[in-house]
C-alpha cells in the first residue's frame, strides 16, 4: 500500500473517531430523556441501573473473560475501576432521574479537579499552572451555581450531592483506569457495566430494596434502551478515543454537556440564572482548560 493511500486511510479513520465522539457525546448528553421517562413510569434508579446498565454488564462478562490474559496482572485495577464506575452512575443516573438536569451536568463536570487531585496523589502525575487555573475555575463555577457561600449553611438537595459524588467516583474511575495500563480498553468499558450490576445489586440488598414489578411493555422498553442506546454510547465512545489523542478526545466529549445543557431548556424547560449561568462558563472552563492539558501531555515528544 503507498504512503498516500496509507495517509488517506489515517484521515479517514481520524474523522470517524472524531464523528463517533461527537454522536457518543450527543447520546450521552440526551440520556436525561428515557431516564426522566423511566422515572415517570415508577422505576427507581437502582431498580434501573441493574435492569439495564448491570443487564449490558452480565452481557459482557465473556467479552472481559476472552481478554483475562491481558489484564490478568491488573486484575485488581479492573474490578476497582468496574466498581468506582459502577457507584459512579447509580449515582449520575439517579440524579438525572430526580433532578434538575443541568445542574447535576455541570455539577457533574467538576471532575476535572478531582481527576486532578487523584492522579497527583495516586499516580504522581503534576498539578501544572493550567490544571491549578482549571480546578479554581471548576470550584468558583461550583459555588455560583450552588448559591455562593451561602451553600456552607444550607443543606445540599440530594440530586446536588449525587451529582457532586459521581463527578468524583468518575474521576477516582479513571484515575484506576490510567493506572491499569495493561488493561485492554474494551474490558475497561465494558467492566464499568459489570460494575454497575454489583454495585446496584449490593445497594437494592443494604437498602433493603426490590425491583419492582415490571410490565411486559416496559421491560420491552428497558431492553431496547440498553441493547441500543447504552451499547451505541458505549462502542462509540470507545471507538473515538482508541484512534484520538487523549486531549481532543477530551474537547470533543464536553459535547456531551453542552447536548444536555441546551436540550433541558429546549425541551426539559429548564432555566439558568444569570449567575448560574456564570457558573456554568466557569465549570465549562475548567474541562476545556483540563482537556487542553490532556492534549499538551499526549503530544509531547517521547
Amino acid at each position: 500500500m503507498s504512503s498516500l493511500s496509507i495517509g488517506h486511510a489515517s484521515a479517514r479513520t481520524e474523522r470517524l473517531a472524531v464523528l463517533s465522539l461527537l454522536v457518543s457525546g450527543l447520546i450521552w448528553g440526551l440520556m436525561w430523556m428515557p431516564l426522566k421517562y423511566f422515572a415517570a413510569q415508577g422505576l427507581g434508579g437502582l431498580p434501573l441501573i441493574l435492569s439495564s446498565y448491570g443487564l449490558v454488564g452480565i452481557v459482557a462478562l465473556p467479552f472481559i473473560w476472552m481478554q483475562r490474559r491481558a489484564w490478568r496482572a491488573q486484575t485488581h485495577l479492573l474490578v476497582l475501576a468496574g466498581l468506582l464506575g459502577g457507584a459512579a452512575n447509580s449515582c449520575f443516573v439517579t440524579a438525572l432521574m430526580f433532578g434538575e438536569v443541568v445542574r447535576v451536568m455541570l455539577l457533574f463536570y467538576l471532575a476535572p479537579v478531582w481527576g486532578v487531585l487523584g492522579g497527583a496523589l495516586f499516580l504522581g502525575e503534576r498539578i501544572t499552572p493550567l490544571r491549578l487555573l482549571g480546578m479554581g475555575c471548576a470550584v468558583g463555577g461550583a459555588l455560583l451555581l450552588l448559591g455562593g457561600f451561602a451553600a456552607f449553611t444550607e443543606p445540599f438537595a440530594l440530586a446536588d450531592l449525587l451529582g457532586l459524588a459521581s463527578g468524583a467516583l468518575y474521576a477516582l474511575t479513571n484515575v484506576a483506569m490510567r493506572a491499569g495500563t495493561q488493561i485492554p480498553i474494551v474490558s475497561k468499558s465494558l467492566g464499568v457495566f459489570t460494575g454497575c450490576a454489583v454495585v446496584s445489586s449490593v445497594a437494592l440488598l443494604v437498602t433493603g430494596g426490590s425491583l419492582p414489578p415490571i410490565e411486559p411493555r416496559l421491560a420491552l422498553l428497558l431492553a431496547a434502551f440498553a441493547a441500543l442506546w447504552l451499547t451505541s454510547a458505549m462502542w462509540t465512545t470507545m471507538y473515538g478515543v482508541t484512534h484520538l489523542e487523549a486531549g481532543r478526545s477530551s474537547v470533543l466529549l464536553v459535547f456531551e454537556l453542552v447536548a444536555s445543557v441546551v436540550s433541558a431548556m429546549l425541551i426539559g424547560n429548564e432555566r439558568l440564572s444569570g449567575v448560574e449561568w456564570a457558573g456554568a462558563a466557569l465549570i465549562t472552563t475548567a474541562a476545556l482548560l483540563e482537556a487542553r492539558t490532556a492534549s499538551t501531555l499526549t503530544e509531547k515528544p517521547a
